[in-house]
């Protein structure tokens, strides 16, 4: 029976009170409440100064290593310093051919807009190379090189309004390169109000109050600006690449509105119960800040274990969405329990109108402990028939492909996938993905056509440029075109078969590098691949002995691990399906199919590891309550998942809410990681918590309290024996209502 079907309890004395660092910290927070508010408010603003206006500029640089590309791109960096600067494609496509002299008017006037620009270099008409332009004179090209290594997009923005704007008239242009898509990519999209609206909306509905429901904003949005401003300093130490900020954000709305839910949430229940303000802040901040404490940490471990994928960036990643974390739980626990001393009794104003609730007649159970008996009655079936449909999505995981998006795979309406559609026509959908190939020589005249020509007769080869020997005489590069397209998987093993057959038997082939943008994609996501399990077996590892020390049970913590794979395999799944495999993707905003990019599984494992324990720890702490008070783990169970129901599913809606969010965002990495997170939390908080948990608990039954070297935990029926020190220690750990 639930604590739904018994008399609320009478005011009383309270029980003792909870002692400890946190409950003392939550006092001091509580009684100093306007010292602690304008500590936070100055702080802030402080670092939001420093951070915003003095932080690093991001780093996108993935190359890097051991591999043949990041050899490539050092000698070229060393010998041919003229290549060092970025560049720009400017592609044309003209219907009646671009010697027609309306159209060589249009094509002449934007070349000239471009060539005047204070960021660009000289600018080679194609009138004035034929190489430039196709046999039939319908599609030409030209690159436009940038002055300014440190060229902003704002710089490039005007360039790229310019070429889109000179389209007409039979006459297409576009304007191709990495800075030119950067370019278009908006500065702010619409994304976060969404998932900010719709979680303030679900709060609403959760807590039936604003003043409630404004508390887990308030505090999560301070957070991320601190959090955010702390990321930009902390990039001149780490760098980071520049979706960095845009999975901080999300990770800091998401996991800082959920944490300061469940406090909020404990804090209107000690009222309930008869405590006064104060007192509610220091339990809610002992029992449930324990667990944001703890939960936290189980995520800024599974993120560090990106460390030891040894990608520099994805290191800086790792550090900066930490700082987010890190950020969101000191909030948690010093900045939330000053707003409820400023709120006290008034937290359930501004209410929702309610009908009020019906009287209950007999023993009727809440539906979520419905819910549990139902499971716990064949747990066998329900165990079997939840996993079968976890491993069913995950299927898809199994054909994954790894690579980094490029402009074909761009929305539509961008000049960069105009540029890369005409080039591909004109030129070969081989044309944006060159390999390059460098080596040193020994002198000047070093005769490299062997090799030109054996690259040139392998299959899957366009067409290859001629050597060019850097002006020291001590390096040679030369250039071929595959036939098909950077996201090809094609493209790939032409690499492959380039290193391991071509070259080696090639004469004076043998110390060729292969590299270039798309060369080094490819090595990205080899090398991401090949670390990926030690990754995965480092932060499953980290997180079980936390688990372990926190519930005490050998059991629950390996149960959350495989619950946590299963349920991460099937966002992987998902993920395949619809992004690489095309399944509803256009519905959900991705323009065509494409591999998944390469950061994106290595990123959302950890992410998704360290917050589906979040859920673990919120309900086997109450779990473990109910079993240390009446030792039944089957009633445990049931009334366990009945208390933690309601606010799981409000804080995964709001999850899901803010990573679907991401959907509406421009850039198609960022939405790949809010797809897979949102189907994460999803999966994790119905098939995992609402079935497999019930169900394989009641598998196990006493089993779930292993622990070597001791017997199960005692409870409060049982005679006193050496376990029963956790229910003395649980007003810090697992105290809740009684």
């Amino acid at each position: 029976m639930s604590d739904h079907s018994v008399p609320p309890p009478t005011p009383s004395p309270p029980t003792r009170r909870p002692d400890g660092a946190l409950a003392a910290l939550a006092r001091f927070c509580h009684r100093r409440r306007r010292l602690v508010l304008l500590a936070w408010l100055v702080g802030v603003l402080a670092v939001a100064f420093a951070g915003f206006g003095f932080g690093a500029a991001p780093d996108n640089d993935f190359s890097g290593g051991d591999s043949g590309s990041a050899k490539a791109q050092t000698l070229i960096e060393k010998h041919f310093p003229e290549r060092r600067g970025d560049t720009l494609t400017l592609a044309i496509k003209a219907t009646g051919g671009i010697d027609d002299p309306a159209a060589r008017r249009r094509i002449e006037k934007v070349i000239a807009e471009l060539d005047a620009s204070p960021v660009t270099g000289p600018v080679t008409s194609p009138y004035r190379d034929g190489s430039l332009v196709t046999r039939d004179r319908r599609i030409a090209r030209t690159t436009i090189p940038l002055t300014d290594e440190a060229a902003k997009k704002t710089d490039v923005k005007p360039l790229v309004d310019a070429v889109k704007d000179a389209s007409g008239d039979g006459v297409t242009l576009g304007l191709g390169g990495e800075r030119a898509e950067k370019a278009e990519v908006p500065q702010q999209g619409p994304a976060e109000g969404v998932g900010l609206l719709t979680a303030a909306v679900i709060l609403f509905i959760s807590f039936g109050s604003l003043v409630a429901m404004g508390l887990p904003i308030a505090t999560a949005l301070t957070a991320i600006l601190g959090g955010l401003a702390l990321i930009k300093l902390v990039g001149h130490l780490v760098p980071a690449p520049d979706f960095t900020m845009l999975v901080a954000v999300l990770v800091g709305l998401g996991i800082g509105i959920d944490y300061a839910l469940f406090i909020v949430t404990r804090y209107r229940e000690a009222l309930r119960d008869g405590d006064d303000p104060e007192n509610a802040t220091v339990k809610a901040i002992a029992t449930a800040g324990h667990a944001v404490l703890f939960a936290g940490t189980t995520v800024v471990i599974a993120l560090l274990g990106l460390v030891v994928m040894g990608q520099r960036l994805m290191t800086g990643v790792a550090v900066a969405a930490s700082v987010t974390v890190l950020v969101t739980m000191i909030a948690a626990v010093t900045l939330l329990p000053a707003l409820l001393g400023v709120t006290g009794r008034r937290i359930d104003s501004l209410r929702l109108p309610r009908r009020a609730p019906r009287p209950r007649t007999g023993e009727r159970r809440p539906p979520a402990e419905r819910w549990a008996a139902v499971v716990q009655r064949r747990p066998l079936v329900a165990a079997v028939l939840a996993g079968t449909g976890l491993l069913v999505l995950a299927a898809p995981v199994l054909s994954m492909r790894l690579s980094l998006p490029d402009a074909s795979v761009q929305p539509r309406d961008r000049s960069s996938h105009t540029s890369y559609t005409i080039l591909s026509e004109g030129f070969g959908p081989g044309y944006g993905a060159p390999l390059i190939f460098a080596t040193r020589i020994g002198s000047a005249d070093a005769d490299l056509r062997p090799v030109v020509d054996a690259v040139g007769r392998t299959e899957g080869v366009a067409s290859v440029t001629p050597p060019q020997v850097s002006r020291d005489g001590r390096a040679v590069t030369f250039m071929a075109f595959p036939k098909s397209g950077a996201q090809d998987e094609a493209t790939a093993d032409l690499v492959h078969r380039l290193r391991d057959d071509v070259l080696p038997a090639a004469p004076g082939g043998g110390g060729v590098q292969v590299g270039g943008p798309n060369a080094g994609a490819i090595d990205f996501a080899e090398d991401v691949g090949s670390r990926l399990p030690l990754m995965i077996g480092v932060v499953v590892a980290l997180s079980l002995v936390l688990l372990v020390a926190l519930v005490r049970s050998v059991t629950i913590a390996l149960q959350a691990a495989v619950m946590n794979l299963l349920s991460i395999g099937a966002a992987y799944g998902v993920l395949v399906a619809v992004v690489q495999w095309g399944w509803l993707g256009s519905a959900l905003g991705f323009p065509t199919t494409m591999p998944i990019t390469t950061w994106v599984p290595m990123m959302m494992f950890p992410l998704l590891f360290g917050l589906s324990m979040d859920y673990e720890v919120f309900l086997i702490s109450r779990v473990r309550e109910e079993y240390v008070r009446t030792g039944d783990t089957r009633a445990a169970v049931t009334r366990g998942l009945a208390s933690t129901a309601k606010v799981i599913t409000a804080a995964a809606a709001i999850m899901i809410a803010v990573f679907s969010t991401s959907l509406l965002g421009p850039d198609v990495s960022v939405k790949q990681i809010g797809l897979g997170m949102a189907v994460a939390v999803l999966v994790d908080a119905t098939i995992v918590r609402m079935i497999l948990v019930p169900a394989v608990m009641e598998l196990c039954g006493r089993a779930n309290w292993w622990m070597p070297g001791r017997r199960t935990p005692a409870y409060a029926g049982e005679t006193p024996r050496q376990e029963a020190a956790p229910q003395e220690t649980s007003g810090r750990m697992w105290a809740g209502r009684r």
